[in-house]
């Protein structure tokens, strides 16, 4: 099927426009398939885009949180550190929900659909984010505090787990093959768009006097999760499902276990893609929210400050994310994503070193400088990883890809970090030394990669050795 193709199953959309019964109808006469209407594919990337924005808004209030509030209401064990070390902790829980998600979303959005896959996941972040909102504390209810916290974490992170390869699918599959890396990059934009809302509501909130931030105002931001996820929802469930999906669908090319194929037909793409994940993922959650603790705890910055400086760079990345698309779709994902790897690497001990100035301006420069290096491979990651797999197993292959390296990469680097320093007595280097080991496991990962942006998305035969072999 033609990667520009556009076509849906009836019973998977809204019955008032008369061009998707045209397109039904061409399905069912076996006619040849119809161009997809841009103003369709505009609105299919907005909603992805929209909805992405929340759930990583659910995300990553967690992880402010939990550099700044959760050490101190939740884990208050009288040690600075392991009060820390539990915060981060429970942070990382998260992170190995997500593989769970990503393989039993993944499962069903190959066998029923990506819409229906991705209004459960929003319905479900929404709910465990309010619900952490309204957590009575330790001081409270004991033992039991902390528990319901990580309880309702494994929550967010099995949603999230499942919510980023039906986002970005929805979009690639929907956009013309000449434009899938700006397009896949549009739905990335929600990360940085997320943690922009999550840390803006925050820096509001966390100026307030002390006592009454601690008291209350913490829970504000995870309440605030309610009026997004009306708006998520009112948003996606209009949207329509993946034309290449649906091509899949009425040829009856359904995979029945998605994921025996994946590991069965592409074992190395999923290896690969794991190794492409980790200096992004880390790096990124370095820059975002060990940051946080580290700049206020060890050189002494205020909260707000440093939290303007992600927000600085959150904005940034809005831009350099889809531009680094762009890009990829030119002159391919590869080139891109080991320029962002290799930046990665040589900026890891100048990152802490501009840090450690403790004056504003290069504190705020090192984060922006970073996430500028992560958009770099964020931007292209998408169609990159979406195009290694086929389409009848695309949905459980990219997640599967995307999730399993979370946990080790991004869900541990804080917790790493913070071990490191405590081991160092306060020293930086061990911290730039892990980030170049993950991004030489990055850049040796996508070398050994394909090349992708030419690629036919719209078959399900792509074999294994022909989309994993290296393209040099």
């Amino acid at each position: 099927m033609p990667t520009g193709s556009y076509e849906s199953s009836i019973d998977t959309m809204p019955e008032n426009t008369e061009s998707e019964f045209s397109q039904q109808a061409a399905i069912d006469e076996g006619a040849p398939q119809i161009a997809a209407d841009p103003a369709d594919v505009r609105r299919v990337v907005l909603a992805s885009f929209v909805g992405t924005t929340i759930e990583w808004y659910d995300f990553f209030i967690y992880g402010t949180a939990a550099a700044l509030v959760f050490n101190k209401l939740f884990f208050p064990v009288g040690d600075d550190f392991l009060s820390s070390m539990a915060a981060y902790g429970s942070f990382a829980i998260g992170f190995f929900a997500r593989p769970l998600g990503g393989i039993v979303f993944g499962h069903f959005g190959d066998r029923i659909g990506r819409k229906a896959m991705l209004v459960t996941t929003l319905m479900m972040m929404g709910v465990a984010t309010c619900l952490i909102g309204i957590l009575p504390t330790y001081e409270t209810i004991g033992i039991a505090a902390p528990i319901m916290l990580i309880l309702l974490r494994l929550v967010q992170g099995f949603g999230v787990g499942g919510e980023w390869g039906g986002a970005v699918l929805m979009a690639v599959e929907h956009g013309h093959s000449s434009k899938r890396g700006f397009y896949g990059s549009c739905v990335q934009m929600g990360v940085p768009a997320g943690l922009l809302l999550a840390t803006g509501v925050f820096a509001i909130f966390s100026s307030m006097d002390e006592q009454a931030f601690l008291n209350w105002g913490w829970r504000v931001p995870f309440l605030f999760g309610v009026v997004l996820l009306a708006i998520g929802m009112f948003i996606r469930v209009q949207i329509m499902e993946s034309p290449l999906f649906a091509d899949v669908q009425h040829r009856k090319d359904v995979s029945p276990l998605p994921i025996l194929d994946v590991f069965r037909h592409y074992k190395r793409n999923v290896l690969l893609a794991m190794g492409a994940r980790f200096a992004e993922n880390a790096c990124f959650y370095i820059f975002s929210v060990f940051v946080l603790s580290y700049a206020t705890k060890y050189i002494g910055l205020e909260k707000r400050t440093v939290l303007a400086g992600v927000w600085i760079a959150a904005a940034i990345q809005i831009v350099a994310i889809p531009a680094f698309g762009i890009l990829s779709d030119r002159i391919g994902r590869r080139p891109v994503y080991l320029c962002g790897a290799m930046f990665l690497a040589v900026f890891a001990f100048p990152f802490f070193w501009l840090v450690e100035t403790g004056t504003v301006a290069f504190v705020w420069l090192a984060i922006v400088l970073g996430m500028i290096g992560h958009a770099a491979m964020y931007g292209p990651q998408a169609a990159f990883f979406s195009e290694l797999f086929g389409t009848n197993v695309r949905y459980s292959g990219a997640s599967i890809g995307y999730q399993l390296a979370s946990p080790f990469a991004g869900g541990l680097a804080p917790l790493i970090a913070t071990a490191m320093l405590q081991w160092s007595g306060g020293e930086s280097w061990p911290i730039s030394i892990y980030l170049i080991a993950t991004a030489t496991l990055t850049i040796i990962s996508v070398w050994l990669a394909a090349e992708t942006f030419d690629h036919d998305i719209g078959r399900t035969d792509i074999a294994d050795d022909e989309a994993s072999h290296s393209a040099t």
